[in-house]
């Protein structure tokens, strides 16, 4: 199919953009009244990160705001979606804003909206308060609690300009490989304490939404992104069938449950009754939670397969409660980072979810690919492997839409290349190269593929 007939697949009013978030693109970690993040004492501690790296100076996306603005809007882009560092609103988490921190999303806002694009703000992409994760972190309920009068905080100085929202950002990881594995900040491992903070991740969207529309009326627009793993079991056999049910229990379920259906399922609390009895779960938690949303945010990288294993998986790990289950390394092609490449895992994701919950927007909030860049003498960046994939995956979401999934929108990962998280610098998953020696932005093939595409979808100015 040519790109042209790609594009044509989708409606007009469909949401184009790209999506970064706030630790991996800003640095200017102790500008103008920063607190310290998770992150960044996360990544000063030996061995957490690739080559020792962080998130102090990253893309500079602070002090180059307005250039990347510039490119945003240049690439045809309708949308930009970004998070808002928790300390450089609130240094510990707590208290008045810090005046200049807010003020930076602000004045991003109204570059934005001057170049006609809308943004998209997600209150929470990981980086928590340090002095919030000494009180307890995500395991303590407090969290939650501080949490909503932060989302009051910037609904109250953003929201005249900001109309669409979006409380969390992939919960599972910070739940899990934060508190669990421990391979994500803050570096805990610790199974009982990775299920309260599921459980406060939570509570948490609930409580920002109610605070979202408690300032800007009920009909406020807010979502939430989560990151569903698609399963699939390696084998037909019981024992498989109960590997694939078990991780999609823990993966999928401990959000979807309680978000869209007002309840924990039951057999994930047999699953992980051993670790915990839930008592942290509090009368009134769960009609708290589940809360109205306008639409769901999904993040797609792959498909996981699963199958029964003999012999338990070793800790730390993050699918707290089973390690009776083996993980199948992909077959065929794959990324940078070893994950499968396989774009028949998100229009199954996307018409599953359509299925299950009838009505329901969907919007892909990040969809992209880590791949090796060749630089060029004369700066021109190849990424011949990045354009397959998202031409690839954008006709997998216009399969989904054929198929009756109402997919509203589409967020490339990312804008940039950035702080990869616990891998550091070495992985690129930007349209745009970054130089981190002279923060020079160069587009890559595929940010001119995506300006040629987007110019040729319905409704396109370009």
């Amino acid at each position: 199919m040519s790109d042209s007939a790609l594009a044509g697949r989708f409606p007009a009013d469909f949401c184009w953009g790209a999506a970064t978030a706030s630790y991996q693109i800003e640095g200017a970690a102790s500008a103008d009244g920063r607190g310290p993040s998770i992150w960044d004492v996360f990544a000063r501690q030996p061995g957490t990160i690739v080559n020792g790296d962080n998130g102090d100076v990253a893309c500079d996306h602070y002090h180059r705001m307005g250039q990347d603005v510039a490119l945003m809007s240049e690439m045809g882009l309708r949308a930009y979606r970004f998070s808002a560092a928790w300390p450089r609103v609130q240094p510990d988490g707590r208290g008045p804003a810090n005046r200049q921190g807010l003020d930076f999303y602000s004045r991003l806002v109204d570059s934005l909206l001057e170049a006609g694009l809308a943004p998209v703000l997600t209150l929470y992409h990981w980086d928590l308060p340090q002095a919030l994760e000494e009180a307890g972190g995500w395991p303590g309920r407090q969290t939650a609690l501080r949490f909503a009068d932060y989302a009051e905080l910037m609904a109250e100085a953003l929201g005249d300009r900001v109309k669409t929202w979006s409380t969390l950002n992939e919960p599972w990881c910070s739940a899990f490989l934060g508190y669990s594995s421990g391979v994500h900040a803050p570096g805990r491992r610790d199974e009982a304490a990775a299920l309260a903070a599921a459980h406060h991740l939570n509570l948490a969207h609930g409580l920002a939404a109610q605070a979202i529309r408690g300032v800007l009326g009920p009909g406020a627009d807010v979502s939430v992104t989560l990151n569903p793993h698609v399963v699939r079991a390696a084998s037909s056999s019981q024992a498989d069938q109960e590997a694939k049910r078990r991780i999609e229990a823990i993966g999928n379920e401990v959000w979807i449950g309680p978000l869209l259906r007002g309840a924990y399922p039951e057999d994930l609390l047999r699953d992980t009754a051993s670790i915990s009895d839930w008592s942290f779960v509090e009368a009134g938690d769960l009609e708290t939670i589940c809360q109205p949303l306008t639409w769901l945010g999904l993040y797609y990288s792959a498909v996981t397969q699963v199958r029964a294993r003999t012999g338990a998986t070793p800790l730390p790990t993050p699918w707290v409660g089973e390690r009776d289950v083996e993980f199948i390394p992909p077959a065929g092609a794959v990324t940078d980072l070893g994950w499968g490449v396989d774009p028949s895992g998100l229009t199954d994701l996307l018409t599953g979810l359509a299925e299950r919950f009838p009505g329901l927007d969907l919007v892909v909030t990040e969809n992209g690919a880590a791949c090796a860049d060749q630089v060029d003498p004369d700066g021109s960046v190849h990424d011949p492997d990045r354009v397959a994939y998202l031409r690839a995956h954008l006709a997998a979401v216009a399969d989904a839409r054929t198929a009756g999934a109402p997919v509203i929108g589409y967020f490339v990962w990312s804008l940039l290349d950035n702080f990869e998280w616990a891998y550091g610098y070495g992985k690129r998953f930007g349209l745009l190269h970054v130089d981190y020696a002279t923060q020079e932005r160069r587009w890559k093939d595929s940010a001119l593929w995506y300006r040629d595409f987007l110019k040729g979808v319905p409704g396109s100015h370009g």
